[in-house]
């Protein structure tokens, strides 16, 4: 399941709701160039890596995709996900535009998408401010949000956060939709497929 949202839009933490709620989500951990946040932990949050090490990655072909966000290297582990699909889980990816949309054409649209929205122009401005975020930096991450926002269309659901409490909910009826569809039974072989089969 794909979780994108431009900065502040909250969908990092609209994932760890989720896998707080439902501890049989799985999540995808990226690679990165940038540096280590303060209470960030390697393998945790991030895979941080040098910018030599995520070239050879992805030379390699280790990565389902990989972009460059303000500045940095990013990179969706490719083994790890494809196992976890194949056994049936659902594995979210807090993902960004630019790296969804390879991740589409690369699965072949069989991906359900999710594209958190702040309720205001205004809202995500007072989130931005509230990061402490330099006025270049929060100018920057402006217009790369309305970019990303423009790109909306291309996702399966949108969900707006507003409250936390309301998106969280929101995402989970669309994961319970998608569990319910009889094409996840039968990939995974559940005992609902078999029913179905027998």
């Amino acid at each position: 399941m794909l979780i994108s949202g431009p900065s502040g839009s909250g969908k990092s933490t609209i994932c760890r709701k989720l896998r707080q709620r439902d501890r049989t989500l799985k999540y995808s951990v990226s690679c990165t160039t940038r540096e280590r946040r303060p209470g960030e932990r390697n393998g945790k949050h991030y895979f941080f890596v040098s910018p030599a090490e995520f070239r050879r990655l992805r030379r390699q072909g280790a990565f389902l995709e990989s972009a460059g966000v303000h500045g940095c290297s990013y990179g969706t582990p490719r083994k790890a996900i494809e196992r976890e699909i194949r056994t049936g889980n659902v594995v979210l990816l807090d993902i960004d535009v630019v790296g969804a949309e390879l991740i589409r054409r690369r699965r072949r649209g069989r991906d359900v998408s999710i594209f958190v929205l702040p309720p205001s122009w205004e809202a995500l401005r007072k989130r931005l401010r509230g990061r402490r975020d330099t006025d270049d930096t929060m100018r920057t991450r402006l217009a790369n949000a309305r970019r990303e926002c423009r790109r909306a269309k291309d996702y399966t659901y949108w969900a707006v956060n507003d409250r936390l409490e309301t998106a969280v909910e929101q995402i989970e009826a669309i994961l319970l939709a998608e569990r319910l569809k009889p094409r996840r039974h039968a990939l995974a072989g559940t005992k609902l497929a078999r029913i179905v089969r027998s």
